[in-house]
């Protein structure tokens, strides 16, 4: 019998429960929950004819699509592990994975932003078995028999709460990335109570910018989806006017996203578009500018905007509630979500996180992983943070970024905070860099919504505002800054 905290066992409650309800619709194509699950159960028994083995895994390297998360949900029906890979990895990249998780196929949407995907993986070299998505998923290429079918469902059965249920690679900003893995009952649990505190419903229409390829767009999209039947509408790739066209054909009501996205939305046209069926955004990051939450409600209109904060190693810790007033919302990432708790250790200030909803550690590195999660079992963050009375948890900085000038701790969060509310500022980013005599001072790279800023308006604004010693020194106007899917700025390379 499927249980509810396996996915397989999901799935088939969420076909059996919402039925015709549309679970996927895109390029106006719909999908329902009912024919997911013969979707699913068919590429299951693809996956075993093509020799997958129960424990092993599958890689999918593709953009977000309806194909995307059939053949995602398809792995653990077979009783394999999913590892998400970035679309703009590149074949080498690709390979990297494959070997260090001993993938026994990959997946690939060949041709994605008109690159060649398949022939550079081969030409690349790769043990794993390579399948385009397209082919796997039309079932073009399909010679599965009855037997394979049968075996596909037997190994959902089988599927366990415990078993590992899918592997997801950090961002790797600080280095070689990191796999963590996770369990059925964490996959489905923290999308269980994501859904529960954002009041996500069967009528929703979420659309998910988000990428598959990592948690927010897997477990708080794809797996959400499953636990309250609501309408998932994928975006390949993002573009703020496509994206708010979609907002108003398709009546979105529900937009998750890093804050990049609606800092977009907030310096695009809008004069054309109807946005006003939107109900609940949800954004976070390490630290969220508080003038964007303010414009979000009062310009974009969106009644219920709350932030949240995660990792790959725990998805999400703390989040607002709905009844949380603006300021809560605004200046602080919420409380811990049910099965987690938050404490700050001293004197570093460093947010440490402990729950059900903890990776289970990291493949195959049990030196990262020791030295990730304690003997306690907190999971030390590298994020730098401050607890309210009530709880709420607000992230000052990085422990990484901050820097020493004059003998002087610098948080570069308090001061792009500071920044971001100068008129004409549309993203910020402040780093250390070298100064013989400080030590350290601040430089700030600055972008601009078409406003006449010069770098002196930008520190004068700030001597106003901060002590001498935060102020920054330099002041670069660029174009845009680097970040990576996930929605982080790479500070790195900033500083060299």
């Amino acid at each position: 019998m499927l249980g509810l905290e396996t996915l397989p066992g999901l799935l088939r409650d969420a076909a059996e429960r919402f039925g015709d309800h549309p679970a996927y619709v895109e390029d106006g194509v719909a999908l329902s929950y009912a024919d997911l699950l013969t979707r699913v159960d068919t590429v299951a028994a693809s996956y075993v004819a093509r020799g997958l083995a129960p424990g092993r895994v599958v890689a999918l390297w593709a953009p977000n699509s309806t194909a995307w998360a059939v053949a995602a949900l398809a792995v653990t029906w077979a009783g394999g592990v999913l590892v998400p890979l970035n679309s703009r990895y590149t074949a080498l990249e690709v390979a990297d994975v494959l070997d260090r998780t001993e993938a026994a196929l990959v997946v690939v949407a060949d041709g994605f932003l008109g690159r060649t995907q398949v022939a550079d993986l081969v030409a690349v070299g790769t043990s794993a078995q390579v399948v385009d998505l397209a082919d796997l998923v039309d079932g073009s290429a399909d010679t599965t028999t009855e037997e394979d079918l049968a075996e596909a469902r037997r190994r959902a059965e089988a599927v366990t709460p415990d078993d590992v249920a899918d592997v997801l690679f950090t961002s790797g900003t600080t280095g070689r990335s990191k796999g963590a893995m996770s369990a059925h009952r964490q996959t489905i649990g923290v999308a269980r109570a994501w859904a529960g505190l954002g009041g996500v419903r069967a009528e929703d229409r979420y659309l998910v910018v988000n990428p598959f390829f990592h948690s927010f767009g897997y477990k708080i999209g794809i797996v959400v989806g499953l636990v309250t039947g609501c309408t998932l509408h994928p975006v390949a790739t993002f573009d703020v006017e496509a994206m708010m066209r979609l907002v108003q054909d398709e009546r979105i009501t529900v937009l998750p996203g890093a804050p990049t996205i609606f800092q977009s939305m907030l310096t695009a046209d809008r004069s054309e578009v109807d946005l006003g069926s939107l109900r609940l955004a949800v954004t976070g990051a390490a630290v969220v500018p508080v003038v964007l939450i303010e414009r979000m409600r009062s310009e974009l209109g969106i009644d219920q905007v709350v932030t949240a904060f995660g990792m790959t190693e725990a998805v999400v810790v703390t989040m607002c509630r709905e009844r949380d007033s603006a300021e809560t919302v605004a200046t602080t990432n919420g409380r811990a979500i049910p099965g987690m708790e938050v404490r700050i250790e001293e004197p570093t200030g460093e947010i440490l996180v402990r729950g059900d909803h903890v990776m289970l550690g990291y493949l195959d590195d049990p030196e990262a992983t020791a030295a990730a999660i304690d003997a306690d079992g907190w999971l030390h963050t590298g994020d730098v943070g401050e607890l309210d009375a009530a709880g709420n948890l607000r992230i000052t900085d990085r422990l990484k970024d901050m820097y020493i000038s004059g003998g002087f701790n610098v948080y570069p969060a308090e001061v792009e905070q500071v920044l971001a509310r100068l008129n004409g500022v549309a993203d910020v980013a402040v780093v250390g860099i070298p100064d013989e005599r400080l030590g350290e001072v601040g430089k700030a790279y600055v972008v601009l919504s078409g406003a006449d800023l010069s770098g002196d308006d930008v520190i004068a604004f700030a001597k106003e505002r901060l002590a001498n010693f935060k102020v920054p020194r330099q002041v670069e106007l660029v174009d845009a800054l680097p970040r990576n899917l996930s929605g982080k700025v790479l500070k790195t390379e900033l500083r060299n």
